[in-house]
Formats: C-alpha cells, structure tokens, sequence
C-alpha cells in the first residue's frame, strides 16, 4: 500500500462527529509536495486514518461558497423529497398494473 504524505496546516471547522470519534472537518492541508488546498474529509482523533474526500482551490471553494449562499437548500432538499417520493409511488402503480394485466 502507497504511503500518502499531507500535513494539515489549519482546521478551519467541524462539521460533524460520529460515535467512534471521526470527525468531517475542513482543513487546510498539503498532499505530498503542493501548496496547500482545502479539504473536506473525515479524520481519526490522531488524523492517521482518513476517509475519501474532495479537495479544492481557492478559487473552487469561492465558487461554491457563492453558489451554496445563492442556493435556498432545504427547499432544494425538500423538492428532492418529494421527487423520490413521487418516483416510489409512479414505480408501486407501474408495478401494481402490470400485476393486474397478467
């Protein structure tokens, strides 16, 4: 297994813990020889063990900083919701005609 060097210059914030202490946070970290990006991943209480996660510039994190201030999320969530919701009951009344027309 490839050995992956980083350093977390700053923790800028916590977005969540789970019970085994693993924390989702925002940090400013180095991976191998570059400049520092930020980086959005869940971290052991020693930050040796890590999870999948999305880096990005300054310049992509202004943009999504601009586009989530833009963006009216639970509204955009709840309409989610009631989309999947609205699928699930198309799909059950697909599945009940094809039931009945056998």
């Amino acid at each position: 297994m490839a050995v992956v060097n980083f350093e977390i210059f700053k923790v800028l914030g916590t977005l969540s813990e789970n019970k085994d202490g693993w924390k989702k946070q925002l940090t400013c970290t180095s991976w191998g020889r570059y400049n520092p990006k930020f980086d959005l991943r869940s971290w052991d209480s020693e930050y040796t063990g890590m999870t999948k996660g999305v880096t990005l510039t300054l310049e992509e994190i202004l943009a999504l900083k601009e586009l989530l201030n833009s963006v009216d999320l639970e509204q955009a969530m709840q309409e989610s919701f009631e989309e999947r919701a609205a699928a699930k009951a198309a799909a059950k009344a697909a599945e009940k005609a094809e039931e009945k027309s056998e």
